[in-house]
């Protein structure tokens, strides 16, 4: 790879989203120490601004594509639809966050400047074109997830949720580090395109081997897929709901950005040994995350494991491999992003500072309670659940698709069998909202009308994208043409 080192601003202006957030947080952190308790919303306002500014940057192509740092940041095409998605997926967290973490005391500064951080973690991370930007973006992301989801010091259930995810994720970050120390010996580059190019023109060493096993190992680890799930349940329902909103959506497009960083443009050379890997641990996920939801009692943590499953289906994607592949799986990593900040923000809606309602009683009788919000949720659960013409059966079809093409047709029958399985959870809680009868009284919700509005917006969202899919799809597919 040719050095381009940066001899001017105007050489920076691919960072340029990046830069204004970082910027943007800084400053924040310092105007907080100024702010009195009753004005820390004006924290949220600004961080909830730099988001939406960062997203239009974006959109509006500003600053330009290309290599910054000597090729150790990339921005491509695949990098600003990930971006993009990754800000807007970042400013419904924040309507949902204020409100929550507020009514219970436990809005401050930092919250808001940890999830700036955060998102500039995941921004580097679908932009890394080394392996040393891929660990920078990787930590970046992973401190301040740790932070936020003990954001409520005084629940044990949180400090007992941190204290997994901070282990768990330390050793997922230990083996990938060493996956990726074992490609660094074995090919004598840091850069991606380098470990493909001494890939494809030296063989497979077992130590390379070995490198790539650990890396798909870490990725899993990141991902939530199973066998290599084991935290993610528990951090899912012991950090604040419009916490585990935040983590359970937005990091799974930079783990998508940061799979195809590695796999594809790294280790391409070696697809066919990956796409089988991931093929196995999709049908892992795809098994143990629906068995496991289909027995739970609370809804954070029905949602947790529907979230391995779904992780499942985006390994099915990247099976199937190609330009194809990579769109599919893309496309359903957004969809279900989407699709998660509306079930999460479902729970954080129907809760009150004296009421989580994170408990599928909780909704019985809800349609003879609340129509709207009824409606609202039936909206989300069958996307979830993947029935036309909604935008999770769309996603559903793309990654099917995928690894059909690829002669996968054994994983996609997999994948069929266990939507259908999966649908039976979802289905389990329209039952309660419009089957079941009331038990007790309903505790006043809090009145966040632009909580309310977004998440309604975000419900009803699922169904209008549902029916036009097809410039998303095109999107996604332009990333890798």
């Amino acid at each position: 790879m040719i050095a381009v080192p940066v001899r001017s601003a105007a050489d920076l202006m691919p960072l340029l989203p990046e830069l204004v957030l970082v910027g943007g947080a800084f400053a924040l952190l310092m105007l907080d120490l100024f702010l009195s308790q009753r004005h820390k919303v004006v924290t949220h306002v600004l961080a909830t601004a730099l988001l939406v500014l960062a997203g239009v940057l974006l959109a509006a192509g500003v600053g330009g594509q290309g290599e910054v740092f000597n090729g150790m940041f990339v921005r491509d095409t695949a990098a600003d639809v990930l971006k993009i998605a990754l800000c807007l997926v970042g400013v419904l967290s924040m309507v949902f966050v204020w409100p929550y973490l507020r009514d219970r005391g436990l809005w401050q500064g930092e919250v808001a400047v940890l999830m700036l951080f955060a998102t500039v973690g995941m921004m580097l991370l679908v932009s890394a074109g080394t392996l040393v930007m891929v660990y920078v973006g990787l930590e970046m992301l992973a401190l301040c997830s740790y932070a936020l989801v003990v954001a409520d010091r005084d629940s044990p259930i949180a400090s007992e949720a941190g204290i997994k995810y901070f282990v768990l994720g330390s050793l997922a970050s230990g083996l990938l580090l060493y996956g990726m120390s074992l490609v660094y010996g074995a090919t004598g580059s840091l850069y991606l395109d380098e470990i493909a190019a001494a890939m494809g023109a030296g063989g497979m060493s077992t130590m390379l081997v070995t490198g790539v096993v650990f890396m798909v190992a870490g990725i899993a680890f990141k991902f939530g897929a199973a066998p290599f799930h084991m935290w993610l349940p528990d951090v899912y329902h012991g950090a604040p709901t419009a916490i585990s909103l935040f983590i359970g959506s937005a990091p799974k497009l930079a783990t998508f950005g940061m799979t195809y960083r590695l796999l594809e443009v790294g280790a391409g050379p070696m697809a066919e040994s990956w796409q089988l890997a991931l093929a196995w641990l999709a049908v892992i996920s795809l098994v143990l995350g629906n068995l496991g939801a289909m027995m739970q009692s609370n809804f954070k943590r029905l949602l947790a494991y529907s979230t391995i499953s779904h992780v499942g289906f985006v390994f099915i994607g990247f099976a199937g491999g190609g330009a194809d592949g990579f769109a599919a799986a893309m496309f359903y990593a957004i969809s279900y992003a989407l699709m998660a900040t509306a079930g999460f923000g479902a729970i954080v809606v129907m809760s009150s500072r004296s009421f989580e309602a994170d408990e599928l009683a909780d909704y019985r009788g809800l349609n003879q309670r609340s129509p709207w919000m009824a409606g609202l949720i039936l909206c989300v659960m069958v996307s979830l659940a993947g029935v036309p013409p909604f935008l999770g059966f769309w996603a559903k079809l793309a990654v099917l698709q995928a690894a059909i093409q690829n002669d996968m047709l054994w994983l996609a029958i997999v994948g069929i069998v266990f939507a259908v399985v999966g649908a039976f959870y979802y289905l389990k809680v329209v039952k309660h909202m419009y089957f079941d009868e009331p038990v007790g009284e309903l505790p006043a919700r809090v009145d966040h009308r632009p909580m309310r509005v977004v998440f309604g917006v975000n419900a009803l969202g699922l169904l209008v994208l549902g029916m036009a899919w097809s410039p998303i799809m095109e999107w996604c597919q332009r990333a890798f043409a």
